[in-house]
């Protein structure tokens, strides 16, 4: 145990208990720095860190903060602590590296603020000056913490190396040392109150070990695999993946069509590479929630693959709950609680996320965003449907893919049927205006599938259809007359809307829009995957969230004009079980007389439309190359870096001389979702009843109550809910306590079980959204 050497000075109190319960300052940096320390020996950066975790909360010692923790809990708010730290490291270690320490000392609660700029929180220059922020003093505070670490032993080589990237890789490097002080921080103080309480706090399910690549070499050697030509070409697609698990970490591209097996091949890749380069985990990088759930469910049928980390909003920790209460689930005993604390920093050895999770952490500045991403060093990150990338956030992503193969020792794969066309040598993104050719340095020897465009030819399922003139909903619906199975996928909730009441008559029609709220959608999908099984009538219209990774099956497709990236997930669903080079299941691309193409997919449909007459396969790998030129060339280098007024990696660059990074101003710019929605509780069964009144009567809103209410939530527009609230049809749940958080659709007339939430509104007339957060 740490030994005060000085009167008393604690970082945490009990204050209903005598003070030598209580927790010691010194011993609290102590334990934050060397774990902090540990962390950051992932990127060679572990000194730093251990001095900001030893100079992080040395404003404690003030008497001011000490008779602040003395007093009975409060709402009070206690004394500034985290701004005499951040002052130390500025003086102590000079220049750079300690302004870089100060951004993460300064931030260790309220989050990352801006360098100059001011926002919400006051700016790091005003923090760190006496005259602008006053703050109570600190001195003495050596007397209860270790000796800092000399400035020798922190080096950071890679910041001579490439110049032109040197103000990305600074401000990267911020946000992995604030990541490793925020964790230690949390741990720390977790660690000290479960103690305090008598309670032992088991947290981290550790690295690969072994026996990950060993129960899945031996999973997938066991599989029945009849000698078909599709299971030999999908041997083919593994063995030459696995050949590739040698070369050294950094970026890799797979390039696989549906129907090649890629979700098992990219995880017995990944591990083996993993095995061969010391690699610690698997991060699974996913889109769209139902992959993600298809993925998870894929590797946990590996016998004693252990504990698969699923980390979106629509997770069921209650599921999850009743596997491990009942001994269904093989995941081990350390329980439910362990698997929900490792989502707060990823320790754990494959993961499964959604990219909206994985790119806003990437750019956050709240502590809780930020706490996981030290442990993205040394990891082998999957991208499935890589394609999906936003465009106008292109390049501020594709910067710190680079950045975490470059300098934190991991390797990415671009996994995909339709790749995007990110490689330097494709030639395809616009360059900047200083010159030089854009893009990842990856070339064919990172390719870890055999050859691709032979593959498409192979693997071709589908024949694709372009027809010119626009259709009428009158026709689409004769088709469906003449077809007892068919989907049509459009680009609105109300051209669903409308196609579907054209059809509704029909045997087997169903509609699927996010109108539905998501355990609604599961169930319908349910039903119809019997239905399809049963070759008997579906006939289903829905929008692009059934091209989300959505298993279904049917001989015949219509999609709406859209990217070609959108029409090959389209295409995803057709004629899925056909033989190889059974090219039977047929594809119909159409522009709706009836409804406007939305602004936002036009320049999508304008790059697309270049290519469906130039290929007799538009979903070729060829053509997708060519549809993703066409794009950025349309889109120009400006547009893939939007977010927010300049582009985000010029506000990096044009602040990097004083090391300035507006942090708080990117992390409110970069959001993966455009679309301002509001939710919407549909109280459609009892479990949602149940879980509606644990809210009402919970003094807090409870966390597993939060998870299951997003299987009960309907996103609208914020106007039409607002209309739903003053009509009388919806009410807020307690404003007094949580505003406008949480509504109720109390008039379930407005719940249609075919159509979801119904509300004649023109704000209702959006484009859906099928990306999950």
């Amino acid at each position: 145990m740490y030994i005060e050497l000085a009167a008393p000075r604690y970082a945490h109190s009990l204050p209903e208990r005598p003070v030598d319960d209580w927790e010691p300052l010194g011993e609290h940096l102590r334990e934050v720095g060397e774990l902090a320390a540990k962390f950051a020996t992932q990127f060679a950066a572990g000194e730093i860190a251990r001095a900001m975790g030893t100079l992080h909360d040395v404003g404690k010692v003030s008497k001011a903060y000490q008779d602040y923790i003395s007093r009975p809990p409060s709402a009070e708010k206690g004394p500034d602590h985290s701004t005499a730290g951040a002052r130390v490291a500025a003086e102590r270690y000079k220049g750079p590296l300690g302004r870089i320490m100060a951004f993460g000392i300064a931030g260790h609660h309220a989050g990352l603020a801006n360098g100059i700029a001011a926002g919400a929180r006051r700016p790091l220059v005003d923090r760190l000056d006496p005259g602008k922020v006053a703050i109570e003093a600190y001195d003495g505070w050596e007397a209860h913490a270790v000796p800092l670490p000399s400035s020798s032993k922190m080096d950071l080589p890679f910041f001579r190396d490439h110049p032109d990237r040197r103000g990305f890789a600074q401000a990267f490097l911020v946000r992995m040392l604030f990541s490793c002080l925020v964790d230690a921080d949390f741990i720390g103080t977790e660690r000290f109150y479960a103690e305090a309480n008598g309670e032992t706090l088991e947290r981290g399910f550790g690295d690969l070990q072994p026996s990950h690549l060993e129960v899945v070499r031996a999973f997938m050697a066991a599989r029945p695999s009849p000698a078909s030509a599709l299971n030999l070409l999908r041997a083919d697609i593994l063995a030459h993946s696995i050949s590739r698990a040698e070369l050294t970490p950094g970026m890799f591209t797979m390039t696989v069509p549906t129907g090649g097996g890629k979700t098992l091949t990219s995880l017995r890749f990944a591990l083996e590479h993993a095995a061969r380069h010391g690699l610690r985990r698997i991060i699974y990088v996913i889109p769209f929630t139902s992959i993600i759930e298809q993925t998870a469910g894929v590797f946990r049928d590996v016998p004693g693959i252990g504990d698969i980390l699923e980390h979106h909003a629509s997770f069921d920790w209650d599921a999850r709950d009743k596997a491990f209460s009942t001994g269904t689930d093989d995941e081990g005993p350390a329980g439910i609680g362990k698997l929900r604390r490792a989502t707060e920093n990823w320790d754990a050895p494959i993961i499964v996320t959604t990219a909206v999770q994985f790119y806003e952490s990437l750019f956050a500045a709240r502590t809780s965003r930020c706490r996981k991403l030290h442990n993205l060093a040394n990891s082998v990150i999957i991208l499935d449907e890589a394609q999906t990338l936003p465009v106008p956030l292109l390049r501020p992503c594709m910067a710190a893919l680079d950045e975490l193969t470059r300098n934190y020792g991991a390797s990415v794969v671009l996994c995909t049927a339709t790749q995007p066309a990110l490689r330097r040598m494709d030639g395809a993104l616009p360059a900047s205006p200083a010159g030089g050719t854009q893009g990842f340095d990856i070339d064919e020897t990172r390719e870890l599938a055999p050859d691709p465009p032979a593959l498409f030819a192979r693997l071709r399922r589908v024949t694709v259809e372009y027809r010119r003139e626009p259709i009428a909903d009158a026709d689409i619906a004769a088709r469906f007359a003449d077809a007892s199975q068919m989907l049509c996928i459009v680009n609105s909730r109300a051209h669903a809307r409308d196609l579907f009441e054209a059809i509704r008559s029909m045997d087997g029609a169903v509609h699927l829009t996010t109108l539905m709220c998501a355990q609604h959608r599961r169930a319908v999908l349910a039903k119809l995957r019997i239905e399809l099984a049963g070759q008997r009538p579906v006939r289903l219209v829905a929008t692009s969230l059934i091209e989300a990774g959505v298993d279904v099956d049917f001989p015949e497709v219509w999609r709406a004009v859209t990217g070609l990236d959108s029409i090959a997930q389209a295409a995803g669903r057709c004629n899925r079980e056909g033989g190889i080079l059974n090219s039977g299941g047929r594809v119909v691309v159409f522009e709706p007389a009836d409804h406007k193409t939305p602004r936002s997919i036009l320049s999508f449909w304008d790059a697309a439309r270049q290519v469906l007459g130039k290929f007799e396969d538009p979903l070729c790998d060829a053509a997708v190359k060519a549809y993703f030129s066409e794009l950025y060339f349309v889109k120009g280098h400006a547009a893939l870096d939007t977010a927010m007024p300049g582009g985000i990696m010029p506000a990096i660059s044009e602040t990097a001389r004083g090391l300035n990074f507006p942090f708080a101003d990117i992390a409110d710019a970069f959001r993966m979702i455009d679309d301002i929605m509001d939710p919407v509780l549909i109280p459609r069964d009892a479990e949602a009843a149940a879980a509606i009144a644990k809210l009402r009567a919970a003094e807090r809103p409870p966390r597993d109550v939060l998870r299951r209410l997003q299987q009960y939530s309907v996103s609208v527009p914020t106007k039409a809910r607002l209309a739903l609230i003053i009509a009388g049809a919806a009410e807020p749940i307690r404003p007094q306590d949580f505003g406008d958080r949480f509504v109720e659709l109390t008039n379930m007339s407005l719940y249609d079980e075919a159509l979801g939430l119904r509300f004649e509104s023109p704000e209702f007339r959006t484009i859906d959204s099928n990306v999950m957060t």
